[in-house]
């Protein structure tokens, strides 16, 4: 039986939950212009796997479940904020598992790159930058489904390092850190752009 949860003040069972993020997840993605020839195929993988309802939020759903993450900017657009993960040990974007209290995909973007940053402030542009499907090993093997954003940190940002990662860096767009998780450096194409059209904060 789920048991319902308070969530922004107001009774929230995570079957609702789940319901409400996989709307805002099939609308988005069934809107969306890909930002790549790559991204055309994983999108459109993404709109079949959602086929299979609001359990496919869930990290539960052993065929494969969306996730969120985020290629977190700084004021000036000139560095990237990556974290060495503390589990495959590689340098990767920020993110993870959807949450049932996460409304909107680029808000549990939001929260993953704010939980596992430390920087508070930080805003996120709700259009995706890509869609990347990897296997990993949820539930004994399993394919995530990432849904990736970019988001902005406020002039004078200070990250600091979570319990998932080893390390936080700020990086230069142009020279990633190694090794680098596969297909973190596609994001900085989109990710740049993204920052161009918002320029959250003007540069100090």
């Amino acid at each position: 039986m789920l048991t319902p949860r308070v969530v922004d003040g107001s009774p929230h069972s995570d079957a609702a939950g789940w319901a409400e993020l996989h709307a805002d997840a099939t609308a988005l993605l069934a809107g969306w212009t890909p930002t790549s020839p790559d991204a055309v195929d994983t999108r459109d993988r993404t709109l079949d796997l959602l086929g299979a309802g609001p359990v496919a939020m869930s990290r539960e759903h052993r065929p494969g479940h969306v996730t969120a993450s985020a290629l977190v900017f700084d004021a000036t657009g000139g560095r990237v904020l990556l974290c060495l993960h503390g589990k495959f040990h590689k340098w990767v974007q920020l993110g993870g598992h959807c949450e049932p209290g996460d409304r909107t995909l680029a808000g549990a973007a939001l929260r993953e790159a704010t939980e596992e940053s430390g920087i508070p402030g930080l805003r996120v542009d709700p259009v995706p930058i890509d869609v990347d499907v990897h296997p990993v090993a949820c539930q004994g093997g399993s394919l995530h489904h990432d849904v990736r954003f970019a988001v902005f940190a406020p002039v004078g940002a200070v990250e600091r390092v979570s319990a998932e990662s080893e390390a936080l860096g700020w990086f230069p767009p142009e020279r990633l850190p190694h090794p680098l998780a596969g297909g973190t450096a596609r994001l900085v194409a989109p990710g740049l752009a993204a920052f161009r059209r918002a320029r959250p904060h003007p540069a100090p």
